[in-house]
């Protein structure tokens, strides 16, 4: 076996149907006792529900969250943390809402810590990794200031996501777990997580299709999506995540669909450089004969997910720009970056091709 580092971020995990009634504890052990609750303008009965539970514990809400973390939104969260003078943050919700919650953590004097109760499946939750847009440009990176501290994962909460969500939320957190497979900071526990992640994930979706309530169904989508987002906050990201950054902070476009319609593509990209990624893609999602690309195109095709760029709203004008930004800047990647095939592989998810 190669040498190789493994350091844990450590985050507190409750886990089960029901575990939202353990808020209070949770918030106790933080050592905090106002709490500002974020959440998107769509899910403000979720923030109101959650500010009742937390009773006098509650600094306020803040229902403003959005998609790519626009600077703007940032900068009015931090200035309501700190005029309620709110001392954590419960986020409840999917990445948009967790990342506000870290571009607060970010900018705060003091330590602010984040609870996390997400909703969805991006896995954002158990990330350092925070995304600021500005100026049509969003930039990632690093901090374990924004790391949440505690994270509540109730799948009763998921029920009413609706199945074209928790479709493209799953192939979202699936990615994740693909890239870590063949990052170059990898190591055997995270392909261990990755590869079961990816099982989870993709098992969990035909019986969430025939039944969207499926409890039992809805705790795997989250076991899933809680390895998937341990691996992305432990790896170096590549060529998929930088061209979803890319084309989501600067086109606007929806984050887990953007996620879903070009993993196909970008492991077709690096097929030949990560040939042990793909079987183990492949192995997980108990595919014998298609490729690892191929397999990942089907998935989201058997559940009616977006397969083109086209379909989720991107301006065919763009795809110029899309593949010079994703070479501007140099990544990790298992194949080099080179500007005419990413510019080839963005025509082919913009037609909607399944890749060999």
């Amino acid at each position: 076996m190669a040498p190789f580092t493994y350091t844990a971020q450590a985050a507190r995990v409750v886990f089960g149907a029901g575990s939202l009634q353990h808020l209070g504890r949770e918030i106790e052990l933080l050592g905090a006792h106002r709490a500002l609750v974020l959440s998107t303008p769509e899910q403000t009965g979720s923030a109101e529900r959650i500010a009742t539970l937390l009773g006098e514990r509650t600094a306020g809400i803040f229902a403003k969250a959005k998609m790519h973390v626009p600077i703007e939104t940032a900068r009015e969260a931090r200035a309501e943390a700190q005029r309620l003078g709110a001392d954590c943050a419960v986020a409840i919700g999917g990445g948009s809402t967790v990342g506000l919650g870290k571009a607060i953590a970010l900018e705060a004097e003091l330590a602010f810590p984040i609870l996390a109760i997400p909703t969805t499946y991006a896995g954002s939750e158990m990330t350092s990794i925070y995304g600021l847009t500005e100026g049509g440009v969003k930039k990632t990176g690093r901090d374990l200031r924004v790391l949440p501290r505690t994270v509540i994962y109730d799948p009763e909460l998921t029920l009413t996501l609706p199945l074209a969500l928790t479709v493209t939320s799953a192939l979202n957190a699936i990615a994740h777990a693909a890239e870590g497979l063949y990052a170059p900071d990898g190591n055997p526990v995270i392909s261990l997580m990755a590869e079961e992640g990816i099982r989870a994930a993709a098992a969990s979706l035909p019986r969430l299709a025939a039944d969207p309530r499926d409890l039992e169904a809805r705790g795997d989508a989250q076991y899933a999506a809680w390895l998937c987002g341990t691996v992305l906050g432990q790896v170096s990201m590549g060529l998929h995540h930088k061209l979803c950054h890319t084309l989501g902070g600067t086109f606007d476009l929806p984050h887990a669909e953007v996620h879903t319609v070009i993993l196909p593509h970008a492991l077709a990209y690096n097929a030949a450089q990560a040939t042990e990624a793909m079987r183990r893609i492949r192995r997980a999602l108990g595919s014998d004969t298609a490729s690892a690309a191929a397999s990942v195109f089907d998935l989201a095709r058997a559940h009616d997910a977006p397969t083109s760029l086209r379909a989720i709203g991107m301006p065919y004008g763009g795809l110029d720009r899309a593949a010079d930004l994703a070479v501007q800047n140099s990544y990790p990647n298992p194949r080099p970056l080179e500007r005419s095939a990413i510019r080839e592989l963005l025509q082919h998810a913009y037609d909607g091709t399944r890749p060999d």
